[in-house]
């Protein structure tokens, strides 16, 4: 099964742009995620309609972040992104006559909302503050274990 990594790869972009001092061209976001700028263009103009991040036009100009990283959650980006689907499974139709696909519908319809007011409810408590500190944190322990010849490459 494919996954969609969307959100991921937003949450990388907007991890970068968080450590650059000023505008970051889509060129620049494009080839640090191996993709188009116009990929990059579509989906920031999400993120842009809904304050998470402004965009400056010319020379000098790129995308930068809106909001501070502390007030920005997982939930804030999975809507600018358009909140795409998190599940792949579903029914097979959705307004079936049989009467045992109608209780296989209500059954998985039940535990899929629930499942994602549970995902949802979690992105809220998220913020990109705190990926920036994991991040921060991962980064200190591998220049800490390079400086001490411990090299653990996974």
């Amino acid at each position: 099964m494919r996954r969609d990594g969307k959100l991921s790869g937003v949450l990388h972009v907007l991890l970068h742009m968080a450590e650059v001092d000023g505008p970051v061209t889509s060129e620049t976001l494009a080839r640090m995620m191996q993709t188009n700028p116009v990929v990059i263009r579509r989906v920031m103009a999400g993120l842009k309609a809904a304050g998470t991040v402004r965009s400056d036009k010319g020379h000098g100009g790129g995308w930068t972040l809106a909001r501070d990283l502390a007030s920005l959650t997982l939930l804030d980006i999975y809507h600018g992104i358009g909140s795409p689907p998190l599940f792949a499974i579903g029914n097979r139709r959705e307004a079936p006559e049989c009467a045992v696909e109608q209780a296989v519908n209500e059954a998985l319809d039940a535990s899929l909302d629930e499942a994602e007011a549970l995902l949802l409810a979690s992105f809220g408590t998220v913020t990109l503050a705190t990926l920036s500190q994991n991040f921060h944190r991962r980064l200190a322990e591998r220049r800490a274990a390079t400086s001490s010849g411990d090299r653990h490459d996974h």
